[in-house]
């Protein structure tokens, strides 16, 4: 089993910052790539950033420039600087991590999500 924690989320105004943080754990035997969904009142949930095991990222394009993501190989985590928070931004955030348990065994994780609202 492997369980993904985030923390981070809150309340910011426009144009000010947030740090999300997911750590994971469990019967991990290696982590290929993890990333950040995000999915805001009425839409579907969407992919904002990844970064693969060798340290490629990717970004949505609504968010380049504004936010980064990294991550740490030896604590199983990964971060995302949000910079320039928009209204349009709100939405609660989901780690995902694409994990192999046991060689040939591979698994997509979620975390719980954490709640980010920009707001005035």
């Amino acid at each position: 089993q492997v369980q993904l924690v985030e923390s981070g989320g809150g309340l910011v105004q426009p144009g000010g910052s947030l740090r999300l943080s997911c750590a994971a754990s469990g019967s991990i035997r290696s982590i290929n790539a993890m990333g950040w969904y995000r999915q805001g009142p009425g839409k579907q949930r969407e992919l904002v950033a990844a970064i693969t095991s060798g340290g490629s990222t990717s970004y949505l394009d609504s968010v380049k420039g504004r936010f980064t993501i990294s991550r740490d190989s030896a604590k199983n985590a990964v971060y995302l600087q949000m910079n320039s928070l928009k209204p349009e931004d709100t939405a609660v955030y989901y780690c995902n991590a694409k994990v192999t348990v046991v060689p040939g065994v591979r698994g997509d994780y979620w975390g719980q999500g954490t709640q980010v609202t920009v707001s005035s």
